[in-house]
């Protein structure tokens, strides 16, 4: 491949415009060439941005030469069409998360991955948030021992900000959106596939298809509990993080601030402010109790489209390949099973 990969964005929402054509563009060898939209004011929107080719319709974008990677910025449920389209015309391609609304989806993508001899990769860009690099960072320290239980929030108080959001068929609810990002840290904590899935969903006030309030609890082979909870009816905040080892505990509030920062067009200078640095509490063999702030770590959402460039040029390893972002989806879809039984639900590879 030539030094420089073509890009090209199908949809130019807030997904498309803000995240990746901001984002892919920080990235050396990655040039983006065309964007595709049904939505006339969002073409002239992305040719005023950028200058680029627009498009009315995916089918047009995946046949421009120019185009070498294709990134697909929509709603969930058009995913698995779009990545298969995108994948049989022979461009590489990153799908936004979540990667499909069903573990069948997802298996059809990555099928047609082999077939295209292409690359294949979903948009987990919170893999690079401060707080978790943080999290992560403490857990292999050992600081506080092994971790036997750790909560993972995101909660806020308001209806869904767009409208495909409130729909069931569309969205699939909040485990497809903010969900995908924390079953995903969840699975890289856990080392895998968790042995069990026991998920509660409550509908309540707001006149929408999706859920409002979330529990999902996932137990893992290490005997490791693993609480995700989210909120759209949330009036008072609860920690981002709650993570209790046999020798201490971590707590952390906040999110991660690079989103903010993308969105004012700087997002190097995005820093956890001191008043959100987590605490950190280590027992010694005394059973003395030390309280320190622990600083959050760097965030660094632009590694997500480095890597894309350095596998695509110079062949480094894939930081998200397909079969990872297809777990989060099997996770996610045995938890919408146990919503609708109250059971338990075994995760099968």
């Amino acid at each position: 491949m030539n030094h420089t990969v073509g890009v090209g964005i199908v949809g130019y929402g807030y997904a498309g415009r803000k995240f990746h054509a901001y984002l892919l563009g920080l990235a050396d060898g990655l040039e983006l060439r065309a964007v595709s939209s049904r939505a006339p004011e969002r073409r002239a929107q992305a040719e005023a941005d950028y200058g680029v080719k627009t498009y009315a319709t995916v089918d047009e974008l995946v046949a421009d030469d120019s185009v070498d990677l294709v990134v697909v910025a929509t709603p969930h449920d058009s995913h698995a069409a779009l990545v298969c389209k995108s994948l049989e015309a022979g461009k590489h391609t990153v799908c936004d998360k979540v990667m499909a609304l069903t573990v069948e989806q997802a298996d059809a993508m990555v099928r047609a991955r082999d077939r295209s001899g292409k690359v294949l990769s979903v948009f987990h860009n919170r893999r690079w948030d401060g707080d978790y690099l943080t999290v992560k960072r403490l857990l292999a320290d050992g600081q506080i021992g092994p971790a036997y239980a750790i909560e993972s929030t995101v909660m806020s108080y308001g209806e869904p900000r767009s409208s495909w959001r409130t729909k069931l068929d569309v969205c699939g609810g909040q485990l497809y959106d903010w969900g995908a990002h924390l079953v995903d840290h969840a699975l890289l904590i856990g080392g895998g596939l968790p042995e069990g899935v026991c998920c509660s969903a409550q509908y309540r006030k707001w006149d929408v298809e999706v859920d409002s309030h979330l529990k999902l609890m996932l137990t893992f082979e290490s005997e490791l509990v693993y609480l995700i909870e989210l909120s759209r009816l949330c009036a008072a905040p609860k920690p981002r993080w709650y993570v209790l080892g046999e020798s201490g505990a971590f707590t952390k509030h906040g999110l991660d601030p690079q989103e903010g920062a993308m969105n004012a067009g700087h997002i190097e200078t995005a820093e956890d402010p001191e008043a959100n640095w987590g605490r950190l509490v280590v027992v010694g063999g005394d059973g003395e109790k030390t309280e320190t702030l622990l600083p959050t770590e760097r965030g660094c959402w632009t590694a997500y489209y480095d890597n894309i460039a350095a596998h695509l040029l110079r062949g480094e390893p894939l930081a998200v390949p397909a079969e990872q972002a297809r777990d989060v989806v099997r996770v996610i879809n045995a938890a919408m099973e146990s919503v609708r039984t109250g059971a338990s639900v075994t995760v099968t590879s």
